[in-house]
């Protein structure tokens, strides 16, 4: 080790003889350990101190009397760099690597549809063929039930209802939603046992009665909430909507049974046409016209002839709808498998349930 001076150091001042040399060289070793072993138990049992004072701590602590007795040299590099490097602060400040305050304070989560159209992606993604099964599987249910009984109607209805509530509040984001996929599938529920109650004939009332009852639940429900505003006006439209689509597929139970016979299995006609590989606009005009003959051909096995054809394609027109809103907003396979499904047979509903 080259024994270098401190700054301190006078070069006329005169230089020990031998044997002082020998005697300060041991001093200087033993001097030296006690440095090491002293800064290395201060940076274990004490608060750490910053890296500059801890560089330059050894020249502070000698007194400049002491240095003119007697020639002493600093300790080695080790001694100050090991504190320096074990409290040395994070390089935030200085522009290095690290978290911001702003990053610290969180931020806001941005939905995935913001997040495909940064990169490029599209923020549609459609269902596919696999939900377009079981949207086809439901309405045939559907269709082939209408024509047993209103009783056998419900069993396929109230698994439309309960697909409906929960792919409604995933499509937007909110999940998980008990509260209010449970307040629109009741809404659901009572709008089928007052159709069931009251008749078909009587289906108008039994309808919208629960539905305006529902929305006014749903307004005191929010009312009671302690989120902020922008949170709970959020959730307000989205469990009316819910409770509307949900409430609104009972229109299947209200309308006469060729008619939901027809609309069901135009409805599952048209969404496999839709899920085949084809460019969007001739896949919506072949979907179409196969939801059409497939109208005239049920309207012609139930009695309803030509008809058919008017209620098959008003039918596959709310359907693409609700098959387009299911892919929008760069949806979850959840999402596909929910709303997917569903939302093409509960957008059909009303129309099947007026034009019958």
């Amino acid at each position: 080790m080259t024994n270098q001076p401190y700054e301190g150091y006078d070069p006329y001042q005169q230089q020990p003889q031998a044997g002082q040399q020998q005697w300060g060289y041991e001093e200087q070793q033993q001097y030296a350990t006690q440095q090491w072993q002293g800064q290395t138990w201060e940076t274990q049992t004490h608060a750490p101190v910053p890296a500059a004072a801890a560089e330059t701590s050894y020249l502070q602590q000698q007194p400049y009397a002491q240095a003119q007795q007697q020639p002493t040299y600093p300790a080695p590099p080790q001694a100050a760099a090991a504190p320096a490097a074990a409290t040395a602060p994070a390089p935030a400040e200085s522009g290095g690597p690290g978290y911001g305050p702003s990053t610290l304070a969180g931020n806001a989560r941005i939905t995935d549809a913001q997040r495909a159209r940064l990169e490029g992606r599209s923020p549609v993604i459609e269902p596919g063929m696999q939900p377009a099964l079981l949207t086809a599987l439901l309405g045939l249910l559907l269709a082939a039930t209408a024509q047993v009984s209103s009783y056998a109607l419900v069993v396929p209805l109230v698994i439309l209802q309960a697909v409906t509530a929960a792919g409604w509040f995933r499509l937007n984001g909110m999940w998980p939603a008990r509260q209010g996929i449970a307040l629109a599938f009741l809404g659901g529920l009572a709008a089928d046992a007052a159709v069931l109650v009251a008749g078909r004939d009587q289906a108008p009332a039994a309808i919208l009665g629960p539905l305006g009852i529902w929305v006014l639940l749903t307004l005191v429900l929010q009312l009671r909430s302690h989120a902020d505003p922008d949170t709970r006006m959020y959730g307000l439209m989205a469990t009316v909507a819910s409770s509307a689509l949900t409430i609104i597929a009972t229109g299947y139970l209200g309308a006469d049974p060729d008619a939901v016979s027809v609309g069901a299995a135009a409805v599952a006609v048209a969404v496999l046409a839709r899920a085949l590989p084809l460019p969007t606009p001739a896949s919506v005009v072949v979907s179409l016209l196969a939801a059409t003959g497939a109208g005239i051909a049920v309207g012609g096995m139930t009695g309803l002839g030509t008809q058919g054809a008017l209620i098959g394609a008003a039918a596959a027109a709310c359907a693409l709808v609700g098959h387009r809103v299911a892919s929008y907003d760069y949806p979850s396979r959840f999402v596909h498998f929910t709303a997917g499904v569903a939302l093409p047979l509960s957008a059909a509903a009303p129309l099947v349930w007026v034009l019958h």
